[in-house]
């Protein structure tokens, strides 16, 4: 679920200033009818797009936050499913996306000040027609089906897992449900980008009680996880439990379905940087069982099972960028086995303020080239 805390609040603005520097330069792959980037002006009030009509194929946006708040920037297609977002944009500063949208129709744009609600909306259409990469490309396509492989074995475990983790809430086994909160939360982690494209259902099972809307109802894992770690279980945590497993089910069976192309790689890689700047690194993310580190290590996970499905097509076209992956992901793995204990982490709450600003850090220092690799894609 995507969080409201930036990584900046740790490690200053490193990271999106050399975004910033990275995404002003000129782009030819993606475009409005003119053959541009589409700029787009955000505020805390407004979310000004300079065109409401693209193109089928690659598009690109260019945003620029002119408010005082953090924001983000989505492209939804029909039901909120989300078609590509960037997040974390500074005041002040600026971010490129680019999405591929194949199918012509009417979409939605959404700059999100405070990286909250359901965003300040307007209308997109996309004419025409476009094969999509997958179709086009050799390479991408053998991309597209080992992630589509690797998204299998995961929401298999997925379902697995939170199977096992229902029935212990629902038997009243608290120790062992709070042992297998984190293993079992691991799977989700890693194939995030896939339930928000989705609409609710990433809300449903990931939501914080902190990002609740109001009058939207505490489900999910989160919820549990508070039941299990501060209040003890609750008359409804058995349906609760069964919810999310409904939800879970219904994510497995929608991922089988769901037709991925190279730039959804690129740009969930990324994502998944994301997540873990604006909730594992600052601790927000599990605020009842501290269990920060296991979604951590799942969203590296995650990011490096899309880029390394994407290795041939970046190693032919950017070998130096596929180094530079390497170099900041064994980084930030490096730091991450220093906090291991037993078979898992530590909690959140025993890391030093050092270590922390070590991990923002290399946050940064992984989400530059991250940032790059859409652009490399999109060519």
């Amino acid at each position: 679920m995507r969080r409201t805390t930036p990584l900046a609040v740790l490690a200053g603005v490193a990271t999106l200033v050399s975004l910033s520097a990275c995404d002003s330069k000129s782009d030819t792959a993606g475009a409005a009818a003119d053959g541009g980037p589409i700029k787009v002006a955000a505020s805390d009030t407004a979310c000004d797009v300079s065109v409401n009509t693209a193109n089928a194929g690659n598009v690109t946006f260019e945003i620029t936050n002119k408010g005082s708040k953090v924001t983000e920037f989505y492209l939804y297609a029909e039901g909120d499913r989300i078609m590509g977002e960037v997040e974390n944009i500074a005041p002040g500063l600026n971010r490129r996306l680019i999405v591929e949208v194949a199918d012509a129709g009417k979409y939605q744009t959404a700059c999100k000040p405070g990286m909250a609600g359901t965003g300040i909306r307007g209308e997109f259409t996309v004419t025409g027609g476009a094969a999509k990469q997958s179709d086009a490309n050799a390479q991408k396509a053998q991309a597209t089906k080992s992630y589509a492989d690797y998204v299998a074995n995961n929401t298999a475990a997925l379902e697995e897992e939170t199977g096992k983790f229902v029935d212990l809430v629902k038997a009243g086994k608290v120790d062992e449900a709070k042992a297998a909160y984190a293993r079992t939360r691991i799977y989700y982690e890693r194939i995030e980008p896939v339930a928000e494209k989705f609409g609710d259902l990433d809300p449903a099972i990931d939501v914080r009680e902190a990002d609740l809307e109001p009058g939207q109802a505490f489900t999910g894992f989160h919820r549990l996880e508070k039941d299990l770690f501060v209040t003890g279980l609750q008359a409804d945590s058995p349906k609760i439990a069964d919810k999310l497993l409904t939800d879970v089910k219904d994510l497995v069976a929608k991922s089988k379905t769901l037709e991925l192309t190279a730039l959804d790689l690129a740009n969930g890689a990324k994502g998944l940087l994301d997540e873990v700047a604006t909730g594992k690194i600052t601790g927000e993310e599990e605020t009842f069982s501290h269990t920060d580190l296991w979604d951590f290590q799942a969203n590296v996970d995650g990011s490096k099972g899309a880029i390394a499905s994407l290795r041939p097509l970046l190693q032919q076209r950017d070998a130096a960028l596929v180094s530079t992956l390497d170099k900041e992901f064994a980084n930030v793995q490096g730091l991450l086995d220093k906090t291991r204990s037993g078979d898992g982490f530590k909690l959140y709450t025993d890391l030093s303020q050092d270590q922390i600003k070590e991990f923002a850090s290399a946050v940064d220092a992984l989400s530059e080239p991250l940032s790059k690799v859409a652009e490399v894609v999109s060519k």
